[in-house]
């Protein structure tokens, strides 16, 4: 049996590493030849020792390497620096050489982010626009200046040519501490958004929040994430029917909530761990130029994943399980603050 060939990367990020791990848990991965690029600044050997893993020491800087790993895959599966548009453009020149020499439509999963969306709140008003992944003018209305569109609209150009099928993922706020094997191998299990906000805390000791709180987000755990990505990655490998190109725009969120609710929760676990009070006070300017997280958390992003529900994914956890997971974020924020003392 031909293997197939799929190349993946962020293995050691965290939504890249838990796509990696799902991968690994594939009924058909014995069919898999699983390609990640590792930064220099890891041990390859960590992820030579997985078995149907091979690693490539590399970054997406390195255009002639990227360009060839894709030309070599049947499927790729883009989970880094989702605003490089140089290290897009290096993956579909891969894929385009790939098609050329096959004769075959490879495919790339391609993880964009909810903050292609984002409006200018500041915290201090929650916009009535609510944008679906199926209102394909909506988002192709969406101006190149905005976080990721320029990369999002060059992978769509490149479907519509026909060389390659193409989906994009648009995870909202995700959350959730990663429980994946490949943790300890390096694999970073928490939350970027989350962890800024408490890190934000912890720094100036008092809990914060952009403007007035009434900026709204919507979010999605982890664990749902990667079902999506699952959901895409078979119905692409089984041939079965599948949204791509200009239809293939994902949404992934289980849900909203404006963001002086996380903000709130978070100066509470801070406080109860002896940093600042439990109310959050807010972001001076000067704050806010130093933490670059609140242009984004300060905005509004809501959206409702319609397109990715209609293909069978079915999120799980909602607005409970994603308040919960701040205490944990508070706990590995603090804990690790308290090691480096």
């Amino acid at each position: 049996m031909t293997p197939f060939n799929i190349l993946l990367t962020g293995p050691t990020g965290y939504i890249g590493g838990s796509v990696l791990s799902a991968l690994l848990r594939h009924p058909r991965l014995d069919e898999f030849n699983i390609t990640v690029l590792v930064q220099p600044e890891v041990e390859p050997s960590r992820f030579g020792a997985v078995r149907h893993v091979v690693p490539v020491v590399g970054t997406h800087d390195d255009y002639t390497l990227l360009k060839r790993l894709a030309s070599q895959a049947d499927v790729v599966i883009s989970c880094a620096d989702a605003d490089d548009l140089t290290a897009a453009k290096a993956i579909l020149g891969g894929l385009k050489q790939r098609h050329h020499d096959s004769a075959t439509v490879p495919i790339l999963i391609h993880t964009s982010g909810m903050a292609v969306l984002i409006d200018d709140a500041r915290g201090d008003y929650v916009s009535d626009r609510i944008n679906s992944d199926l209102n394909i003018h909506q988002l192709e209305s969406l101006p190149h200046t905005q976080p990721y569109r320029e990369v999002d609209a060059a992978i769509t150009d490149a479907s519509e040519e026909g060389y390659v099928k193409t989906c994009i993922i648009v995870p909202g706020l995700v959350y959730g501490i990663a429980q994946t094997r490949l943790v300890s191998l390096g694999q970073d299990s928490r939350s970027q958004q989350i962890r800024a906000i408490v890190d934000a805390g912890i720094d100036r000791r008092q809990g914060g929040v952009i403007g007035k709180g009434l900026n709204v987000w919507s979010h999605v755990h982890i664990e749902d994430l990667v079902c999506l990505y699952m959901h895409i990655f078979d119905a692409a490998i089984c041939s079965c029917r599948l949204y791509v190109g200009r239809n293939g725009i994902y949404f992934a969120e289980s849900g909203e909530c404006d963001l002086g609710e996380i903000f709130q929760v978070v100066a509470k676990e801070l406080s109860a761990r002896g940093c600042g009070t439990s109310r959050p006070t807010v972001f001076t300017r000067a704050e806010m130029e130093k933490y670059t997280f609140t242009r984004m958390m300060g905005a509004n992003a809501h959206a409702r994943g319609e397109r990715s529900r209609s293909i069978g994914w079915k999120p799980v956890h909602g607005m409970r399980s994603m308040l919960e997971s701040i205490r944990d974020e508070v706990a590995a924020s603090m804990d690790a603050t308290e090691a480096n003392l």
